[in-house]
């Protein structure tokens, strides 16, 4: 008890009596191994040392590991709060394998899942009452337009956006990390949303051109533009320098409440299985992280997606003829006056159609390349 009460957790004398039958009649990891094991509930040196020298766990770190590291899972919104990593994968080298694995799965799931990405910004723009665009029919009118070739327009660009961006978030979040946190090694839960929104908001303030030219590019029509730095020389040339942090302020601010849910879901997630089912095993194996990775990332996505509807719009304004300017609350007003609470949805049905797949891609080649580069995180 008074062992306990020196680490800042209290017990009755009846739970200390529990945990001391629990140690004396064998552990919940494996086979029966007695601490105690003349039932005089005390313990002597002996004791102790052969229950720790024949005590089945190998390595709690790996577990925690296995949980930090299994969950980079790219959807296309790369919102999430950064990865972390101990003094020794900082030191060994491990964290750029980590990162370039992180990256190069985020780079084929997300050219896997580009159809559904593009139709998703052709659905948030120009779908509305008057023109309904439906699955199907906006995929049959891309490929009318400009074969199925056009099905990939704007992916080149958020392919190259995924290096500079986690570089830069991850640079910033062990900054932030320095600032936020009051134990750099084990942030609170709270502490590592203020730290990942923080790191979240300098990664895409540094690389939102890119975003605003992604969206651009996915618009175009055949034959608009020869290529990204074409498009980008257009829009400095017509737009000035501005037009390349359209809906930057709706961006910003999604990033709070996607970062925030996704993280505190996931979480709650892994304790309610671990505390569940963990009896056995703490490994919770691939479909278990799998489906904490796809929920709190719909979680997340569902909470920002107005704001990232209506950046979008914003991003995409001098794109349409005659589009008068709009600011962030006109537009938002704008939207519930002439479709409704549903006209901020527009295009989610593909955006959660993309989720599945691109988790599942992003697991398996993520995995895959960890091998590859030799990281050991398990």
């Amino acid at each position: 008890m008074q062992s306990l009460r020196d680490l800042g957790v209290k017990i009755s004398e009846q739970q200390a009596e529990k945990i001391l039958k629990r140690i004396r009649t064998g552990h919940f990891w494996g086979p029966v191994t007695y601490m105690d094991k003349n039932g005089t509930m005390t313990i002597d040196w002996n004791e102790w040392r052969d229950y720790h020298l024949l005590h089945p766990v190998e390595n709690i770190p790996e577990i925690i590991l296995y949980w930090k590291h299994s969950t980079i899972f790219d959807v296309g919104e790369n919102l999430t709060v950064p990865d972390e990593f101990t003094v020794e994968e900082r030191q060994t080298g491990m964290w750029w394998r980590h990162l370039v694995a992180g990256g190069g799965a985020g780079a084929v799931s997300r050219t896997c899942t580009a159809p559904l990405d593009r139709l998703k910004v052709l659905m948030q723009v120009h779908a509305s009452r008057s023109n309904n665009m439906c699955i199907i029919g906006g995929f049959t009118q891309m490929i009318r337009e400009g074969g199925a070739k056009s099905l990939w327009r704007g992916n080149g660009i958020n392919v190259l956006k995924i290096a500079p961006e986690s570089a830069i978030k991850f640079m910033a979040y062990e900054q932030m990390k320095r600032l936020v946190g009051s134990d750099q090694e084990t942030l609170r839960i709270h502490e590592r949303l203020v730290a990942g929104s923080l790191a979240g908001a300098i990664a895409q303030s540094s690389i939102y051109p890119m975003e605003v030219l992604k969206t651009r590019m996915a618009l175009r029509k055949t034959g608009q533009y020869s290529g990204m730095l074409d498009c980008a020389r257009r829009i400095l040339a017509k737009e000035g320098i501005a037009a390349f942090y359209k809906g930057y302020i709706p961006n910003m601010l999604g990033i709070i409440p996607y970062a925030g849910i996704d993280l505190a879901v996931y979480e709650t997630l892994k304790n309610t299985w671990l505390q569940r089912y963990a009896v056995n095993s703490a490994d919770p194996g691939v479909f278990v992280l799998l489906a904490c990775g796809t929920i709190s990332s719909t979680c997340g996505q569902l909470a920002s997606y107005p704001l990232a509807l209506v950046r979008t719009r914003m991003q995409a304004q001098a794109s349409i003829e005659g589009a008068p300017e709009v600011t962030m609350s006109s537009l938002f007003r704008q939207i519930l006056r002439t479709e409704g609470a549903f006209g901020l949805y527009r295009g989610l049905a593909p955006n959660f159609m993309k989720v599945i797949p691109a988790v599942s891609i992003s697991y398996v080649v993520y995995e895959n390349l960890k091998i590859t580069l030799g990281v050991q995180s398990r």
